[in-house]
């Protein structure tokens, strides 16, 4: 780590300065952020977030999940150091508490590189940092979750019709609420659970539970970053990995996240359906027009070295394994 800082105070070694980071600002975002999202956890676990008095209760929620996001971007930021690439520090994106309003407190965080990554090796390296760092933490979160999740009680004091036969009173403001599980999820809830002596909440009521909410949120994010595609951590993993058939790889999945986007419709018009999400649609227009389906070509195109096409293999598994065609059901 030491090596890192060095790098930010001898300018001769390094392109970036102090001054450049931009430090107050990126701090602001960050207490921003932490502040909503903290508002959101008190929300999800049926307290009023309106009442500064339940503040503590959405700490859990909101250090998980901001040290998810962070553990990401700063992936992403280290090993831009580390390949002298100019970058900013995360911007945390806060998204206001909304009563009613289904919200995680956050629309993420980014960092923005300024100058060219000169080599499919630095695309690489840069681009599956932060997924395999999020991962890991998500990963760490939701054992911690599973292992430690609380009595009856706890949902009780939430819901306190619940019904446990039928697993039914999923409910965030009237709405039947389910995330969608994914095949992690399921195998870390099988490893490090059982169902015969503790309730194992359903996926109707995992937002109820601050770190396995945060734990699939990570996930989520994982997931939808590593869609490959563009600019996505995902486009630049393979576009690194596959050199021009990236584009072919990157239309196949646009088009498989629209069909999913227009089978998540089907419902709206009387089709009984649980499979598809409608948010597909607005992510695969943001796909289409900001992030655009093609990587930029880089100066060095040397191929990857065996040992990061392995890294690069098994971060496609970590996608497989992350992703849901449905992550959220509102009914």
């Amino acid at each position: 780590m030491s090596e890192y800082w060095q790098r930010l105070e001898d300018l001769d070694t390094f392109s970036i300065s102090w001054r450049e980071l931009k430090i107050p600002l990126h701090a602001g975002l960050f207490l921003i952020t932490f502040f909503t999202t903290t508002l959101a956890g008190v929300d999800w676990i049926g307290k009023d977030p309106l009442n500064l008095l339940n503040f503590a209760y959405g700490l859990t929620y909101s250090v998980s999940l901001l040290a998810i996001l962070g553990s990401h971007e700063f992936g992403h930021f280290f090993y831009s150091l580390k390949h002298k690439v100019r970058a900013t520090l995360p911007y945390f994106i806060p998204f206001p508490f909304i009563p009613g309003m289904l919200n995680f407190g956050t629309l993420g965080a980014i960092i923005r590189t300024k100058t060219p990554v000169p080599s499919r090796k630095a695309v690489f390296d840069i681009g599956v940092s932060g997924p395999i760092v999020g991962f890991i933490v998500s990963v760490a979160v939701l054992i911690v979750g599973f292992t430690l999740l609380p009595s009856r009680e706890y949902i009780l004091q939430i819901h306190p019709n619940y019904n446990f036969t039928t697993n039914s009173s999923g409910v965030l403001d009237g709405l039947p609420l389910a995330f969608g599980n994914t095949i992690l999820f399921k195998i870390l809830e099988i490893i490090f659970t059982n169902p015969h002596t503790q309730f194992v909440p359903p996926m109707t009521e995992i937002y109820n539970y601050p770190l396995l909410c945060t734990g699939w949120f990570g996930l989520f994010v994982t997931a939808m970053n590593l869609l490959p595609i563009g600019q996505l951590d995902g486009g630049h993993m393979i576009y690194a990995m596959f050199g021009r058939a990236h584009r072919k790889v990157a239309r196949i999945f646009f088009y498989i996240i629209l069909a999913i986007g227009i089978l998540g419709l089907l419902p709206l018009v009387g089709v009984n359906i649980d499979f598809g999400w409608t948010g597909w649609l607005f992510w695969s227009a943001i796909l289409f027009f900001v992030v655009k389906l093609d990587h930029p070509p880089v100066m060095d195109s040397t191929p990857l070295d065996k040992k990061r096409m392995i890294i690069g293999w098994l971060t496609i598994l970590i996608f497989i394994v992350s992703f849901s065609p449905t992550p959220f059901t509102i009914s």
